[in-house]
């Protein structure tokens, strides 16, 4: 099993820290940017039509973004206490690597809701 370690190439197009999931933990999954089979999510779909690395780095508002802040969104924030967000205001002023230390220091994924 890896440890979580902080690495900006672990960070999610949504903000999420995939550094500090148990499937990338168990080498059971290779996270986010790198999965081929995560077609599904829209998000990540978006950031690498316009070559971002995430969510942050886009014009828009996150908050405002209706791929970012769907329903399907609302209900992984209520059931795991995340603000994705939270996560990407955190980039944009931190940057990347800060924000995979934060995570990495906190061993979690996300910002939890206040």
């Amino acid at each position: 099993m890896k440890t979580i370690a902080p690495d900006n190439k672990n960070i999610a197009a949504c903000g999420l820290y995939c550094g500090a999931c148990r499937k990338f933990l168990a080498e059971k999954c290779s996270g986010c940017k790198p999965n081929k089979k995560a077609t599904w999510c829209k998000i990540r779909s978006c950031c690498q039509e316009n070559k971002l690395n995430t969510c942050a780095e886009c014009s828009h508002d996150v908050r405002e973004c209706k791929l970012f802040s769907n329903w399907i969104s609302k209900v992984f924030a209520f059931l795991f206490n995340s603000d994705r967000s939270a996560c990407i205001s955190y980039i944009k002023e931190q940057g990347e690597q800060a924000f995979a230390e934060e995570m990495t220091k906190r061993k979690c994924q996300t910002i939890r809701r206040k």
